[in-house]
């Protein structure tokens, strides 16, 4: 049994998520990075005895269509897959339904799911530092109960709340924008997901296809690229009541 583990992480949050859970089960672990533009995702040999952890983000509620795609490429064969939607504290609304219908388009099969919870990519200062210890010792042993699943042979689907059809996609509309510090290095334009910046001129980012993931932020060497201050201070304040209070994982089994 080979154990897959499979994320659409720009920043971290989502990958340190992922690994939280995925270490604690058992098998060959391979990764396979959805942010990648130029693999070829439709030549991963999943088997019917393996099992996978499909992780992803929540953007304003639905999974990253990029995402999506990506995922819809793959042959699933079977193998059992245990999705994973990571927000930053407010709500994941119809991720993880949205999530299930992908995978399952792919050919995987849906045992277990859980909506977690990470430090949030635009505004930091929600769920700051998280997943955190509780965070972890909550996947640790959700991890338990599905190795205990796996070992009887139950591949029964997990009842996972959302709606159908998925509410309205929307952006945030926060673009990042290069500082004076910026040296053209072009990291950013190498690991953009959806290839939103420019490779010959980095300073040049193409707005209709940015998601607003904050990759580009993350990894600058220079922290030469930034948001809007102004835009930045209002997400703050729209966000403040809805995520200032402790929200913990949900899981579904």
């Amino acid at each position: 049994m080979k154990l897959y583990e499979i994320t659409f992480s720009p920043t971290g949050g989502i990958q340190k998520a992922a690994d939280l859970l995925t270490e604690a089960l058992e098998g060959e672990r391979i990764a396979v990075d959805l942010t990648d533009s130029g693999a070829d995702f439709s030549t991963i040999p999943f088997a019917a005895e393996d099992v996978t952890v499909i992780a992803v983000p929540s953007y304003g509620g639905r999974v990253p269509a990029v995402a999506t795609e990506r995922l819809r490429i793959m042959k699933g064969s079977g193998a059992r897959a245990v999705l994973m939607c990571v927000y930053g504290n407010r709500a994941y609304e119809d991720t993880l339904v949205e999530l299930e219908d992908a995978a399952k388009q792919a050919g995987f099969r849906v045992i277990a799911a859980v909506a977690a919870i990470a430090e949030h990519s635009i505004a930091h200062r929600y769920a700051a530092g998280r997943p955190d210890a509780e965070d972890g010792k909550q996947l640790r042993e959700f991890a338990g109960k599905i190795r205990q699943k796996l070992s009887a042979g139950d591949n029964a689907e997990p009842l996972i709340p959302g709606n159908r059809p998925y509410k309205k996609a929307g952006g945030s509309g926060m673009v990042p924008k290069p500082t004076k510090e910026c040296n053209n290095c072009g990291l950013c334009a190498e690991k953009c997901p959806v290839q939103a910046i420019d490779r010959s001129d980095p300073r040049r980012t193409d707005k209709d296809k940015c998601i607003s993931c904050m990759r580009c932020v993350s990894i600058c060497p220079q922290s030469a690229r930034k948001v809007s201050s102004v835009m930045l201070a209002g997400v703050d304040v729209a966000l403040k009541k809805v995520c200032s209070d402790r929200k913990e994982g949900e899981l579904y089994i």
